[in-house]
């Protein structure tokens, strides 16, 4: 009955490479921690589970918690970049900063950062608390895509209505209004 029965296992190790460029979480403005200020994303993937295939790009803005889920034909640098320069062209100035973890998927940074004109901030490495909002996300998210389960087998429908039930869930950290109120509340048009 608990959601996060079984979590807690070995996890199988980065098999393709290290990165360790970009600019760290150290630099990021100390309003984006505080959470007081809209247009500050956090973003990651999510696999089905040992089968390689296609992903999913969650991306995550940390005042209203409202989370974008993306389908990704692969989990390299190329399809990443351009749903988040997509993305940021589709937010205009109401995407400030991005958070992101050490992953491969996430070397093309200075693609994004040139062509979204937006920083772009890595998290310490073994670090998954300093991208809370997305990693908690996720973990809801799980809840409906549950690791084994192919995400060539989740059809657009069903993964629009993920976004949706994900999105309008009241939530007690925002005074039980839902990551879609508080977002459309704080966006500029």
């Amino acid at each position: 009955d608990l959601p996060d029965k079984g979590i807690r296992r070995k996890r199988k190790k980065e098999t393709r490479g290290k990165y360790s460029n970009g600019r760290s979480i150290e630099e990021r403005p100390s309003e984006v921690d505080s959470r007081k200020t809209f247009g500050h994303y956090e973003a990651d993937t999510i696999l089905s589970g040992k089968t390689k295939g296609q992903a999913i790009a969650t991306v995550s803005e940390r005042f209203s918690r409202m989370t974008i889920v993306r389908r990704l034909p692969g989990r390299d640098s190329e399809s990443m970049s351009n749903l988040l320069t997509s993305l940021a062209k589709e937010l205009g100035s109401n995407m400030s900063s991005l958070t992101v973890d050490h992953g491969k998927e996430f070397s093309q940074y200075s693609r994004i950062e040139s062509q979204a004109n937006i920083p772009v901030y890595f998290a310490h490495a073994y670090s998954p608390h300093e991208r809370g909002t997305n990693e908690q996300r996720n973990r809801v998210l799980r809840r409906f895509i549950p690791k084994g389960r192919l995400i060539e087998e989740i059809d657009d429908e069903e993964l629009f209505q993920i976004n949706i039930l994900l999105n309008t869930m009241p939530l007690k950290c925002l005074n039980w209004r839902t990551p879609l109120e508080v977002f459309m509340e704080n966006i500029k048009f």
